[in-house]
C-alpha cells in the first residue's frame, strides 16, 4: 500500500522537473534567436548599419557580426555564449561573423517544435550531431575545388566576394589587392611548412584626411614618430639599422641611493662619471656604423649629442610590436644591451628611410625592402568612423587571403553552398531510421535561412525566390544562389562568387556545436549568495533579549 501510494508522487516530481528544464531551454533558444535577429539584418551586399553607442559616448557604425556583439549588453547566459561564438569565429578565421550568428539562432529556432512534442534533447542533439558530420563531408568531398595560388586574378576574385558584402565594397578592387599583397608580403614558408601572422606583421595604420583610394601596402613599414633631434638627416638611401631595447640615458639607482661628498671636485665628478656611462654606450653604437637607430626607451639629450656628431639619425620610445616589424623587414636583430652589438645584428635590407609629415603629424618610414617579411598599409579616409569600419573590413579580407593560402580550396557563396548542403541532408534523412530523421531534416532546413536572409535583405519575394533555388538544387544546379545585389537567381561560378572552405566548415561547426551546447541545458542556477541573505534576514527580525538591552 504504501509503496503504490509514494509512486505518483515520484512521476509527479519528474514531469516538474521536466517540465522546468523544458521552460529553461524554450527561454535559451528564444535568447539565442533574439540575438540572432539583431544581426540578421547585416548579412549580404545590401546589409544594414548598425549605430552603436559606448558607455563613453563614442560612436560605432558597423555590419561586422563581431564588432556590433561585442558592444551589446547581454544579461542572459545563453545570449553570452552566443556573443562568444562570434569572437571565436572571429580570431579563428576573420570572416563569417554575422552568417553563424543567423546560423546558430536558427539551428535553435528549428529544435523548438520538436521540444513541444516531447522528444528527448539528446535524440534531437545525436541527429544534429549526425548531420554536422555529413555536411562536413559533403562540403569536402563533393562542393570544394581546388584553386591555384599563383592564378592571381582568380584570388582576387575570392576576396573581392567577401569585401562585397562591406562598407569597403566601392573600393573592392582597391581593398582586395591591398589584402593580397599584404598576405604574400608577409607570409613565410619554413621546412614545408605556411605561417602568416596578419596580427603581428601587417599593421594597418589610420591617417585621416585624403579618400580611401589613396590608401596602399608599403613594402616596408611605417611608424608614427619623428628624430629626436631637429639637425638628424630625415631621408637615408640604403640605410644600415640599429634596433634596440635600452635607453641611452644615465640609469637611475634601483633603490634610494646615499652618496657622500667631502668635496666640490667629488660632485663634478659624479656627473662626469654620467656623462662618461652615456659616451661609452654611444661609441659601442657607433663602432657598428650605423645610420638609423631605433629604441623602444629613451634617448638622453647627450645621446643625441653623440649620435648627431657621428651622423646618427635615432628615434625613441617605439613600441615593442614596432620594433619587432622593423627588424622584420630590414634584417636587423634587436639588442638589449649596447655592448652586446655586432656587425649581424645590423639591419642592411631596407632602401630608403625618410621622415614625411601628413597632415599634422611626422611619420617614419622604412621602405624598398629587399625581402620584407612585415609590412604596413596605409588607410586614409575622410573621418575617423569611415576609417575604423574600412579597417574592419580589411581585417576580414586579409583574413579571407591568408585562409585561402593556407587552404586553397573554395566554395560557392551566395547561400548557393547551404541549399546545395540542405539538399544533400534532405535526401540522406529519408534513409534515417526512427524519430531521429525529424531533427535530421531540421538541420537542413536550419542551412536555408543564409538564402533566405539575403534574398530578405534585397527586398525580393523570399517564397518564390526560395522555391525557385531548391528547384534548381534539386536539378543538379549545385552552384546557383542568390544575387545578393538584386536578390535574382544567379549561378556563383559565372558570378564569381566563392568562399574558402575553411570559413564555411568553422560556420557550420560553431553553429551545430553552440546550439547542441544550448540544447543540453536544462536549468540555470544562480550562483548568488543565498546564505548571506538568509543569516542577514534572521539578524533583522530576531529579538532583542533582556541581556543585548542591559549592554
Amino acid at each position: 500500500m504504501f509503496g503504490g501510494g509514494s509512486a505518483p508522487i515520484l512521476v509527479l516530481s519528474q514531469n516538474t522537473k521536466r517540465d522546468a528544464g523544458k521552460k529553461v531551454q524554450l527561454e535559451n533558444i528564444n535568447a539565442g534567436k533574439a540575438i540572432a535577429d539583431v544581426i540578421r539584418t547585416c548579412l549580404g551586399p545590401q546589409a544594414m548599419l548598425k549605430m552603436l553607442m559606448d558607455p563613453m559616448g563614442g560612436i560605432v557604425m558597423t555590419n561586422d557580426g563581431n564588432a556590433i556583439l561585442r558592444e551589446i549588453t547581454v544579461q542572459h547566459p545563453a545570449g553570452k555564449s552566443m556573443i562568444e561564438i562570434a569572437r571565436t569565429q572571429d580570431e579563428e578565421v576573420g570572416d563569417g561573423t554575422t552568417s553563424v550568428i543567423v546560423l546558430a539562432g536558427e539551428m535553435l529556432g528549428v529544435a523548438e517544435q520538436f521540444l513541444a512534442q516531447q522528444m528527448h534533447p539528446t535524440v534531437i542533439i545525436r541527429a544534429y550531431r549526425q548531420a554536422l558530420e555529413d555536411a562536413i563531408e559533403f562540403l569536402q568531398n563533393k562542393l570544394s575545388t581546388k584553386l591555384d595560388l599563383t592564378d592571381r586574378s582568380k584570388l582576387l576574385e575570392v576576396v573581392k566576394s567577401c569585401v562585397g558584402t562591406k562598407f569597403i565594397g566601392r573600393w573592392s578592387d582597391l581593398a582586395c589587392s591591398i589584402a593580397l599583397d599584404a598576405v604574400q608580403t608577409v607570409m613565410l614558408e619554413e621546412n614545408g611548412r605556411r605561417e602568416i601572422d596578419i596580427k603581428r606583421y601587417a599593421k594597418v595604420e589610420k591617417i585621416p584626411g585624403g579618400s580611401i583610394d589613396e590608401s596602399s601596402v608599403l613594402r616596408g613599414v611605417m611608424v608614427n614618430k619623428d628624430v629626436t633631434h631637429p639637425k638628424m638627416r630625415r631621408r637615408i638611401e640604403n640605410p644600415r639599422i640599429v634596433l634596440l631595447d635600452c635607453s641611452l640615458e644615465y640609469k637611475k639607482g634601483e633603490s634610494q641611493t646615499n652618496v657622500e661628498i667631502m668635496k666640490e671636485a667629488d660632485f663634478t665628478r659624479i656627473l662626469e662619471l654620467e656623462e662618461e656611462y652615456v659616451q661609452k654606450m654611444c661609441e659601442e653604437i657607433i663602432a657598428v656604423k650605423p645610420d638609423v637607430v631605433f629604441t623602444e626607451k629613451g634617448i638622453s639629450d647627450l645621446a643625441q649629442h653623440f649620435l648627431l656628431k657621428a651622423g646618427i639619425t635615432a628615434l625613441r620610445r617605439l613600441r615593442k610590436s614596432d620594433n619587432n616589424r622593423i627588424a622584420r623587414a630590414c634584417g636587423a636583430t634587436v639588442v638589449n644591451r649596447t655592448d652586446e652589438l655586432r656587425e649581424e645584428d645590423v639591419g642592411t635590407g631596407a632602401g630608403l628611410f625618410e621622415i614625411k609629415k601628413i597632415g599634422d603629424e611626422y611619420f617614419c618610414f622604412v621602405t624598398e625592402c629587399k625581402d620584407p617579411k612585415a609590412c604596413t598599409i596605409i588607410l586614409r579616409g575622410a573621418s575617423k568612423d569611415i576609417l575604423m569600419e574600412a579597417e574592419r573590413n580589411l581585417q576580414d579580407a586579409l583574413h579571407v587571403a591568408r585562409n585561402i593560402m593556407i587552404d586553397p580550396k573554395l566554395v560557392p557563396g551566395g547561400g548557393a553552398v547551404e541549399m546545395a548542403v540542405a539538399q544533400a541532408l534532405t535526401e540522406k534523412g529519408k534513409s534515417v531510421q526512427g524519430v531521429a530523421q525529424w531533427p535530421y531534416r531540421a538541420v537542413a532546413q536550419a542551412l536555408e535561412v543564409i538564402p533566405r536572409t539575403l534574398a530578405q535583405n534585397c527586398g525580393a519575394n523570399t517564397i518564390r525566390t526560395l522555391t525557385a533555388l531548391r528547384a534548381k538544387h534539386a536539378t543538379g544546379g549545385t552552384t546557383w544562389g542568390i544575387n545578393g545585389e538584386t536578390g535574382e537567381l544567379a549561378d556563383m561560378s559565372q558570378l564569381g562568387i566563392w568562399e574558402p572552405l575553411s570559413v564555411k566548415l568553422q560556420t557550420y561547426k560553431t553553429a551545430v556545436e553552440t546550439a547542441i551546447l544550448l540544447l543540453r541545458i536544462d536549468d540555470i542556477v544562480s550562483g548568488s549568495k543565498k546564505k548571506d541573505k538568509e543569516a542577514g534576514g534572521e539578524m533583522k527580525t530576531a529579538q532583542p533579549t533582556e541581556e543585548s538591552l542591559k549592554d
